[in-house]
């Protein structure tokens, strides 16, 4: 079961040794900044920040029919300013730049009401912006008192604490989720809704803003790894737990309103993790260790004076002592020659040259792999 952390009854020193551990696969009750105050520095490898969007509504709104419409009017959405709104951002802002790890991102969404204010705080924090996600909603809610375009979609700013950061994004996954195309930063998916949307004791919604898994799912897969740490300083109904559960994240929630922090309870509980082979994802070739040719030519896995061949025996090349092959008058890199021989631009060596294992002809990656794997 998930257990909150509490300092009720704690000394100052207790408290102080508390700070030092991380919570992994905890809800922490209570204001975000002073839980995040408790969670070591540089621990966390990504934060999901859905904050408050401080919509400033204005009065309630019906539907045509004249139902009212369940819109986001806690008082955790309210605050006496726009300067007290900032306030509270850049405070939230200072502590998880300080726990979010050197090579860590943060994600924050919001609407038109919040984002661009959250935007630059960003950048005033000197967290560097990555990307702007543009979530378009598939089912959006409709503009009832038909006065302006319908609000189809919230943006998502994706930030690195520094240009430089070697952050971690798992391009080929996102490749492979999309058809085998680059995925774009325009993302359409459906609103929560049907058996996905958390219900309170009641059978009401149990949160006004609550985000589809579907969401959450892209973001994990895109810039974490099985085993990461994943906080969510806004929980809510426990979304980014349940989704990090599955994919073999480990998750922290932090979450003032008790009534959330029961439903969150609840609906982490009940997630199933994928299968750990379930969890693999298509590896980014520039995250894979570089083998120069040269190196299996030295450690005898292809032997110098070897012959390699293109697939169909077109071309012959003898392999060097120095790692580089000669065929034809033409002498260079397995990729340089290859490209020559064959009036292209370019050439990728490993899968073009092959050569005789065990009577078959095979291309020279199969050696480079088995190289990989015997590290």
């Amino acid at each position: 079961m998930i257990a909150p952390i509490s300092d009720l009854g704690r000394s100052p020193r207790t408290r102080a040794q508390a700070k030092k551990v991380l919570p992994l696969d905890t809800i922490l009750e209570g204001d975000c900044i002073a839980q995040m105050q408790k969670i070591p520095d540089k621990s966390v490898d990504m934060i999901f920040a859905d904050p408050p969007y401080n919509l400033q509504l204005q009065g309630d709104l019906f539907r045509p029919e004249g139902g009212k419409v369940d819109a986001c009017d806690d008082a955790w959405d309210k605050f006496d300013s726009l300067a007290a709104y900032d306030d509270f951002t850049r405070e939230w802002l200072a502590e998880a730049r300080r726990i979010l790890k050197d090579d860590g991102t943060i994600w924050v969404i919001g609407s038109y009401h919040n984002i661009y204010r959250c935007g630059a705080l960003l950048q005033d924090a000197d967290f560097w912006i990555l990307n702007d996600i543009v979530w378009r909603k598939a089912n959006p809610m409709p503009n009832f008192r038909g006065t302006r375009f319908t609000n189809a979609h919230e943006t998502l700013l994706w930030c690195s604490k520094d240009p430089k950061a070697k952050y971690t994004f798992n391009y080929r996954a996102m490749k492979a989720l999309n058809d085998d195309l680059q995925m774009r930063s325009d993302w359409v998916l459906p609103i929560c809704s049907g058996s996905e949307r958390v219900k309170d004791e009641f059978g009401e919604k149990a949160h006004p803003t609550q985000k589809p898994e579907s969401l959450l799912y892209r973001i994990l897969l895109a810039c974490t790894k099985p085993g990461d740490v994943v906080l969510d300083p806004f929980f809510g109904t426990g979304t980014t737990g349940a989704v990090a559960r599955r994919l073999g994240r480990k998750w922290i929630g932090i979450e003032r309103e008790r009534n959330y922090v029961k439903v969150a309870r609840a609906r982490i509980d009940a997630t199933l993790p994928l299968d750990e082979s379930a969890m693999m994802v298509m590896a980014d070739k520039r995250s894979q260790p570089r083998v120069a040719f040269g190196l299996l030519v030295e450690s005898g896995m292809i032997p110098a004076g070897a012959t390699i061949t293109d697939s169909k025996r077109r071309w012959s090349a003898s392999v060097r002592a120095d790692g580089s092959i000669d065929c034809e008058g033409e002498a260079g890199s397995i990729h340089k020659v290859g490209a020559k021989l064959q009036g292209a631009p370019s050439c990728n060596g490993w899968t073009f040259w092959h050569i005789e294992l065990d009577g078959k002809l095979q291309p020279i990656d199969a050696l480079r792999v088995k190289h990989l794997a015997s590290l």
